[in-house]
């Protein structure tokens, strides 16, 4: 149940917005095993003008970047599947965007389940309430 958002350099584009869903769903279920039916991802677009790297704007360097930040549940992912995900993930936008910037960051926030869910029910909750269900 990850919330992702997403930031691109270029103008707004829906076609490229749903691209960039598909893919982040498709990569954040099997590097990370998060269920696609429960990820809500966010896409915004940034001037390459008004974004930096190096000091220099990316229109500037002719160079796309993008920010990617989720949040899952701490302790649900193992470190290689973290690293997995981060380069499938840089690899993904080089594909979507084309010459990516090397200075363009995924951050994974691994967050407690006691301060995070959806639908006004935590993960603790939810996971709790699974293994009474399980053993009654």
């Amino acid at each position: 149940m990850p919330i992702i958002n997403v930031t691109v350099t270029g103008k707004s584009d829906a076609a490229l917005s749903q691209r960039i869903a598909a893919t982040v769903s498709e990569l954040t279920a099997k590097h990370l095993h998060k269920d696609p039916t429960i990820t809500a991802i966010v896409v915004n677009y940034a001037d390459p003008a008004h974004w930096f790297a190096g000091g220099r704007s990316l229109a500037d360097q002719g160079a796309s970047s993008f920010w990617l930040d989720i949040k899952v549940v701490d302790g649900t992912n193992t470190k290689q599947e973290m690293a997995s995900y981060l380069e499938a993930v840089f690899a993904g936008f080089q594909q979507l965007l084309g010459n990516v910037h090397s200075e363009s960051y995924i951050l994974v926030h691994e967050v407690s389940a006691a301060a995070y869910g959806y639908e006004g029910k935590t993960q603790e909750f939810r996971y709790i309430s699974n293994k009474l269900k399980a053993t009654v």
